[in-house]
């Protein structure tokens, strides 16, 4: 299973850790995802992992 937003596609970004003797190792940032249940269209439930971003902006828009 990726760790990727199915609403908005947000995945992993990477960078790096910077020690203080300034190593830089690469590292990933990983999206804030939330598994949520949602009613289709069909009148089914269907569980979605969606990024707490996308949440709060469905919450918002009363989608949820």
């Amino acid at each position: 299973m990726s760790r990727k937003c199915e609403i908005s596609g947000k995945g992993p970004l990477y960078g790096n850790n910077v020690s203080h003797a300034n190593n830089k190792t690469r590292r990933r940032f990983l999206p804030n995802l939330r598994s949520i249940k949602v009613t289709l269209e069909d009148g089914t439930i269907q569980k979605i992992r969606v990024a707490a971003r996308e949440l709060r902006t469905l919450k918002k828009q009363g989608n949820i």
